[in-house]
């Protein structure tokens, strides 16, 4: 009888051993839940990123309002952060992520609906004679008709201004809501899983999670290139009517059918977390080591939780090393949002490459890069068991070495596109007159071109005009994508005899060996990611590891907020004022203001993008040196403290030694 009954108390002392160990059945499914989750987030978030330059194109807005539509989703987030992540703790976290997730996948159809509300899109060219409001025609050839169709009626140009300007808002509106819905997902399901799982496990399910955000942006970054490749009003007008082609800078693709595609699989992500309970079976050896779990298995009051805010938010402020990881972040963040936001369009600027292919590009090679080294960073985490200290040294290694790695990038780049009178002068002027200016060379003086007016030709002299206009050409041939351009005194003037004065749409092509270089700097980029995301999960559990187990939740969503208002918005804003400075041809909007930028200075892009990224990076890298120095001397300290109580505590009361006396 006592036999079988050890055998069973061994049995199950056993069975609970194993269990303790394990991952429970319900955690199994949130992290799965939260997985997907993260999934379809990252890919509705680089999908934004992949379609910059669409909706820059398609509303004919510059980069810092752009930059505005980005930051829509920070300003949604910063709303509501703290709020859900100190009080959302304190109850049902799983529906409140699920409630988070719905309001995401409708945000993100809203942003797809100006598409449907907008007209058809149009574009000045001089393949079509369009009437566009039934009072003006576009001529961009040198005749003397063209000089008779320069004036526009100004009632025209308001109406298209007020049909199509205010739409974007609509897109800022939907970031908006995505920002508000994913507010409760980072410091809800990660404190969750912190809370359920073993702490030894938990920084590999972290790394999991991150790995598979960083998964989600492959896919969105390769639907972008699949999506930038058709055109904008796609099923709507007939492929042969569109004269532009993907590496046209007035080209739009179908940036509206990502988000519908990318809604629908976020509304579908929502759902199983209506399904889960509040709080998991509680495991008893998490129990000793953090009591965190049981503050959830009861609702506090709505005045207890109002009363317990301020000395919890002083104490988390009163945390210097906190705060000083917290400036670290922010200017991380700084360096994070202009890099993502902006690599596509620094792709196709500096290399002459479409949205299609350099969405592409940075979904097979940078993104990857990205997820392995996250999903490496969890393993490392979990098999070295780094400690604060350690995590801080490790990120200070990864960042030092990321600085280095992208030093070579301001060489990396291809040189400005020969284009009359932006960039080189017309053959026989000294210097370049400028896209605005007066004086016109004599080969177009009496075209009466328009200054405002984008619809490049390629010479056979191999230089860009801006219209067959100011190529001063006088005849075309064909249609379409097929039309040429003939008698073209601009390149005659080059040296070249009548019969090879000839253009065709569109602009020249960049230097073959513009290829090699990009593809050498992808590579540069990719192994700099890399790096740069060996450190995310040690990084991301410092937050969790030098605050008080009842404020991890408020220290992430502090910190959240705090790398979205000073990070996360301004970014995008500023550095798209100064990617507008770099323009040398900025576009028309039906002669009511100007639109989107056609041609940007590359040098000076380049420069302002690889300078500013750097100096943020050293910045951040002095800041994580401080914080390091603080946390090695905190456990200095707290090591003598202890080492000081134990030498006054003396050995009369240790109970061992008194047995030893008697």
């Amino acid at each position: 009888m006592e036999g079988s009954t050890i055998g069973m108390e061994h049995s199950d002392r056993n069975q609970k051993t194993s269990q303790t160990k394990c991952c429970p059945p319900r955690l199994k499914i949130f992290i799965a839940a939260l997985a997907f989750c993260y999934f379809s987030k990252s890919m509705t978030a680089s999908y934004t990123k992949s379609t910059i330059t669409q909706i820059e194109r398609r509303f004919e807005i510059p980069s810092s309002t752009v930059g505005i539509i980005d930051g829509g989703f920070e300003m949604g987030n910063m709303l509501v952060i703290t709020l859900v992540s100190y009080i959302g703790a304190k109850f049902h976290r799983p529906k409140i992520i699920g409630a988070g997730v719905l309001l995401m996948g409708i945000g993100t159809l809203l942003m797809a609906s100006p598409h449907f509300i907008m007209g058809r899109y149009k574009y000045g060219t001089a393949a079509t004679h369009t009437n566009d409001a039934g009072n003006f025609t576009v001529i961009s050839t040198c005749s003397s008709d063209s000089q008779k169709t320069l004036q526009q009626p100004y009632s025209g140009c308001r109406k298209e201004e007020a049909e199509s300007s205010p739409l974007w808002v609509i897109v800022v509106l939907g970031n908006t809501m995505l920002g508000i819905g994913e507010a409760s997902i980072i410091p809800l399901g990660m404190s969750f899983v912190d809370d359920y799982a073993r702490p030894e496990n938990s920084a590999f399910y972290i790394g999991c999670l991150n790995t598979i955000k960083g998964i989600g942006p492959i896919f969105g970054f390769v639907l972008g290139s699949l999506c930038a490749n058709l055109y904008v009003d796609i099923g709507l007008v007939n492929k042969e009517s569109v004269t532009i082609t993907p590496q046209d800078s007035r080209w739009v693709g179908a940036w509206w059918l990502g988000y519908v595609v990318s809604g629908l699989l976020t509304l579908l992500a929502a759902f199983p977390f209506w399904f889960l309970p509040k709080a998991l079976p509680e495991n008893s050896q998490i129990s000793l080591l953090d009591n965190t779990p049981q503050q959830h298995i009861t609702t506090p009051s709505l005045t207890e939780i109002v009363k317990d805010f301020a000395p919890t938010f002083k104490r988390l402020l009163t945390n210097k090393i906190y705060i000083l990881y917290l400036a670290y972040s922010i200017v991380a963040f700084n360096d994070f949002a202009i890099l993502v936001t902006y690599t596509p369009k620094y792709l196709e600027q500096q290399f002459g490459q479409s949205a299609s292919k350099a969405n592409f590009l940075i979904g097979v090679t940078c993104v990857p890069a990205v997820a392995l080294g996250v999903f490496l960073s969890g393993l490392m985490m979990k098999r070295f068991k780094w400690g604060l200290l350690a995590s801080a040294r490790v990120n200070l290694l990864n960042i030092v070495a990321t600085v280095f790695l992208t030093v070579p990038f301001f060489a990396l780049s291809c040189e400005n596109l020969d284009i009359a009178g932006v960039t080189v002068p017309y053959q026989g002027s000294t210097e370049v007159q400028g896209v605005t200016s007066d004086v016109l060379p004599p080969c177009n003086a009496d075209c009466g071109c328009p200054d405002l007016h984008w619809d490049p030709v390629c010479g056979e002299n191999g230089v860009t005009y801006i219209s067959p206009c100011h190529a001063g050409c006088s005849s075309t041939q064909g249609a379409g994508r097929n039309m040429t351009f003939h008698d073209c005194r601009c390149i005659q003037s080059w040296g070249l005899s009548v019969g090879n004065s000839s253009a065709v749409l569109g602009q020249c092509s960049q230097n073959p060996n513009c290829n090699r270089m990009m593809y050498l700097y992808l590579g540069l980029q990719s192994l700099a990611l890399f790096v740069y995301s060996l450190g995310a999960v040690p990084l991301f559990t410092m937050s969790l590891r030098i605050v008080d187990p009842e404020l991890k939740s408020l220290s992430v969503g502090v910190l959240l907020l705090s790398i979205r208002v000073l990070g996360g918005i301004p970014a995008p804003i500023y550095f798209g004022a100064l990617v507008d400075s770099s323009c040398l041809k900025w576009g028309q909007r039906k002669s009511c203001g100007r639109g989107a930028c056609r041609i940007y200075d590359i040098e000076t892009f380049r420069f302002l993008f690889q300078g500013l990224t750097n100096c943020l990076r050293v910045l951040a890298c002095s800041l994580l040196w401080i914080a390091t120095i603080w946390i090695k001397r905190k456990m200095q300290n707290d090591k003598q403290i202890s080492k000081d109580m134990e030498m006054q505590r003396g050995p009369s009361d240790d109970p061992e030694h008194e047995d030893t006396v008697k």
